[in-house]
């Protein structure tokens, strides 16, 4: 399997992704800044997580991490920012489950004084300062053209999508939609909503390849559907019929890569999405706020097999995993 780059290489990377760009030196007293994700179990929150810390590090920051069990509990992630606030946060850093039934408790966040920096997933509130996180529309658009470029002919495509309400995917979807439209030479037959876990989402691709037997193409928009769509490509020895376009680097779907279940991955970048959550919630708090922009995009690139050794597909892959081995 792949080596991860040690930590000085990561940390000269995120000096490239950041810019070259630091909000000034940190005096006085911490400032407390919540984190409240979609979840904390995935390798994508858990890198999320790992640049966030390494930003309160940095910046002096007191840092609360909080999440629900699952990607579809947006009530219980509403509660986890009332307590947030409860407990004295200044800033809050929120990724969101659902648009709009997570706008409320954003908005009361906001009025009780709290700054908001959304990332990954916005949310229907104006309260939001700043947006930091992937194209998602162009990120889908990317997994459609890495389908057209490598299969022949008419593409019949199946869309493996995640909660119908969360921003980030539908926007992957509806970039992917468009161009296989504008291709002429492609047809979505079929799409389903799953839950964010590998499991669930193995058993509905399973039903979902088995109900259309023409699928040649499909496309999964986060980490645990990817994972569930490669186990079930993988299940049905369709691994040569099936194109899968895949979102997030986990080691499941890196080897799926290497076992032909896999074709290609969309790989974000959550480490930064999570340092720039939190150094911008600095910002905002030390009254630096002016410069940053409405929305950072924190780019995306595309492994597959022909790429997938070299330097940079291993660094985006693995380049801001800090874990100790």
């Amino acid at each position: 399997m792949c080596t991860k780059p040690g930590k000085a290489l990561a940390c000269a990377l995120l000096a490239l992704a950041l810019g070259g760009c630091a909000a000034a030196a940190p005096t006085g007293a911490r400032h407390r800044v919540a984190i409240v994700a979609k979840s904390t179990r995935t390798e994508f929150w858990l890198s999320v997580f790992a640049g966030a810390q390494a930003a309160a590090a940095e910046y002096n920051v007191e840092l609360d991490i909080s999440g629900p069990e699952t990607e579809e509990d947006y009530e219980t992630q509403n509660r986890m920012v009332a307590e947030a606030v409860d407990a004295g946060a200044e800033a809050l850093v929120f990724s969101a489950i659902d648009y709009e039934n997570n706008a409320a408790a954003i908005d009361a966040a906001a009025a009780a004084g709290v700054r908001i920096v959304a990332i990954d997933s916005n949310v229907d509130s104006a309260a939001v300062q700043t947006y930091i996180g992937t194209d998602n529309y162009a990120a889908g658009q990317m997994a459609a053209q890495a389908a057209l470029d490598a299969v022949d002919g008419e593409l019949t495509v199946g869309i493996v999508n995640y909660d119908i309400s969360s921003a980030n995917g539908q926007e992957r979807e509806r970039g992917a939609r468009d161009l296989f439209e504008e291709s002429g030479r492609a047809q979505v037959a079929a799409r389903i909503n799953t839950l964010a876990e590998a499991g669930r989402a193995q058993a509905d691709t399973g039903e979902l390849l088995r109900a259309h037997p023409d699928i040649n193409v499909l496309l999964a928009f986060n980490e645990p559907t990817s994972v569930g769509a490669a186990a079930a490509v993988a299940a049905q020895d369709l691994s040569d019929a099936v194109f899968l376009v895949g979102f997030d680097s986990n080691l499941a779907t890196v080897e799926g890569l290497q076992n032909g279940s896999v074709d290609a991955l969309i790989v974000q970048n959550p480490y930064a999405m999570g340092y720039l959550g939190v150094e911008s919630a600095y910002r905002l708090l030390s009254g630096q706020g002016g410069s940053l922009a409405p929305t950072v995009d924190t780019a995306t690139s595309i492994v597959d097999l022909e790429n997938l050794f070299t330097m940079d597909s291993q660094k985006a892959l693995f380049a801001f995993e800090q874990r100790e081995s």
